[in-house]
């Protein structure tokens, strides 16, 4: 193979480039057909039946059930500019692609630069072969062809020129000496940090719940227990990672459209599709057999909270409030497990309270995307049901809900069972004062618009957060296990 020299100018032969991987880092097909999955699930029964009839035909269904949205796709910005630039000196561009006519059509009316649209229909699956002889039919054997796929390999035989995007060394070797290379270009590949982003590493500070019945139960000086909850740690951490995979890859187009999340690794193609798919599956697997070391029952739970999170992605989490309960249920679910996991009862005072103030912390979260498009043209989150005028309503709900879990945790000092169980509980009142603290932070960072997307998050890296919340652990432990006289 050879590098041209000279400049390509207006007598150089069309540039017949490609979609999938070329123009674009991601995979419309695959995008395509989780859109058709979030749309219609039980169509993904169907997909063996329309496969039997050819790909082509398996295409066609899945575009005439979908739109894809062209404007929202993430597209090689390097070989965008080239193209853009071939374009002014008026060389002819031709989109041939393997996907179907709709998205190629969409493609092509979005980026304004090509002067035709070879595409698969309703007939023929427009790759390989296909695509050579598309492209000859269409303008002869005098092309340059832009690719990134063995498949593409008799075509840059054919072609004049060729332009390789992230072709590997061991498939140029395959080309013949004569094959005239016109440009490379090269995407990153993914990277350690966007595949820690991908399991969301820093969300596993969220699983440190799990730890709470160890602490409640004053079974902390118990090695046996204590390493059991380690391990029911990891394997929920584990599990939980793999959801966020699954979500993330069901997030695809709204993600794209949110000002942050529009940078996650998926949705800005850093990572693959089919490489997120076995992921997910692989960390939900190690997370349940690692859970099943433990019991049976601690397997069941992570069983549970696998069923009740995938339902919250595909059915719950655009339904308004209830989708806040959702999240509520699932964060008390880290607590039953780190109970299950030890082996010790619920208290249901932890779980009641458990549920009021995650529930308020749910609400601190949409309250924290509703303030961020105030000032914009949006009036509704994208992928949720809520609009800006719930901000009042929800914010007061939210304090409501707070208010209420301290009122729980009141009432539960004054518990008979906590009067026996604690050497000097006259002191967790002052667990009360920090609790008021804590919550009374978090929504004044709210209603300032500084709260984090995920409060949580915020909960373990705001210092005066977390000296609060060493501060109440600290408390529950002393008045546990020392007897002090009372203030009074």
């Amino acid at each position: 193979m050879t590098t041209m020299a000279h400049k390509v100018n207006t007598h150089s032969p069309p540039l017949v480039v490609d979609l999938d991987g070329t123009l674009t880092p991601t995979d419309t097909l695959l995008e395509s057909i989780l859109l058709q999955i979030k749309a219609s699930p039980f169509t993904l029964f169907l997909f063996p039946f329309w496969l039997l009839l050819g790909r082509a035909h398996f295409k066609r269904k899945i575009a005439n059930n979908i739109t894809l949205p062209a404007e929202l796709l993430p597209y090689n910005q390097e070989l965008l500019n080239y193209l853009k630039q071939q374009k002014r000196i008026g060389r002819k561009l031709i989109l041939a692609t393997a996907a179907h006519e709709s998205i190629a059509s969409k493609v092509s009316a979005h980026l304004k630069i090509f002067d035709q649209v070879l595409s698969t229909n309703l007939n023929v699956n427009l790759k390989g072969k296909n695509k050579l002889s598309a492209i000859r039919n269409a303008v002869g054997n005098d092309f340059s062809y832009a690719g990134d796929s063995p498949a593409d390999l008799p075509i840059w035989e054919s072609a004049k020129t060729a332009i390789f995007v992230n072709l590997k060394n061991k498939h140029k070797d395959q080309l013949s000496e004569s094959v005239i290379i016109e440009r490379e270009f090269h995407i990153p590949g993914p990277t350690l940090v966007a595949w820690i982003k991908a399991i969301r590493l820093h969300q596993w500070t969220k699983n440190i719940l799990l730890f709470i019945p160890l602490l409640t139960s004053f079974s902390f000086i118990d090695a046996e227990k204590s390493a059991s909850a380690i391990i029911g740690f990891l394997a929920f951490s584990l599990l939980a990672s793999g959801t966020y995979i699954f979500n993330d890859l069901w997030d695809i187009s709204s993600d794209r459209q949110h000002p942050t999340k529009n940078n996650r690794p998926f949705a800005s193609a850093q990572l693959s599709i089919i490489s997120g798919i076995i992921l997910a599956a692989t960390l939900v697997t190690a997370g349940i057999v690692t859970g099943s070391y433990l019991s049976s029952d601690f397997t069941l739970v992570l069983i549970l909270y696998l069923a009740l999170t995938s339902l919250y992605s595909f059915f719950i989490k655009e339904s308004f409030l209830f989708d806040a309960f959702t999240l509520s249920i699932l964060y008390t679910m880290r607590i039953i497990a780190g109970a299950v996991a030890i082996g010790v009862d619920t208290s249901p005072w932890l779980l009641t309270f458990s549920l009021f103030i995650f529930f308020s912390l749910a609400l601190v979260k949409r309250c924290s995307e509703l303030k961020s498009i105030q000032d914009t043209d949006r009036e509704q989150i994208i992928g949720r049901s809520y609009c800006t005028k719930d901000l009042g309503a929800i914010f007061t709900l939210g304090v409501g809900t707070a208010i209420s879990s301290v009122i729980i945790f009141g009432l539960f000092i004054l518990s008979d069972n906590t009067q026996e169980r604690y050497q000097s509980p006259h002191l967790l009142w002052l667990a009360v004062l920090g609790l008021c603290y804590w919550l009374s932070l978090i929504w004044i960072k709210t209603a300032h618009g500084e709260m984090n997307d995920d409060p949580l998050i915020f909960v373990f890296s705001n210092i005066r957060s977390l000296i609060t919340i060493i501060l109440i652990a600290a408390i529950l432990i002393i008045s546990h296990f020392s007897s002090i006289g009372d203030l009074v």
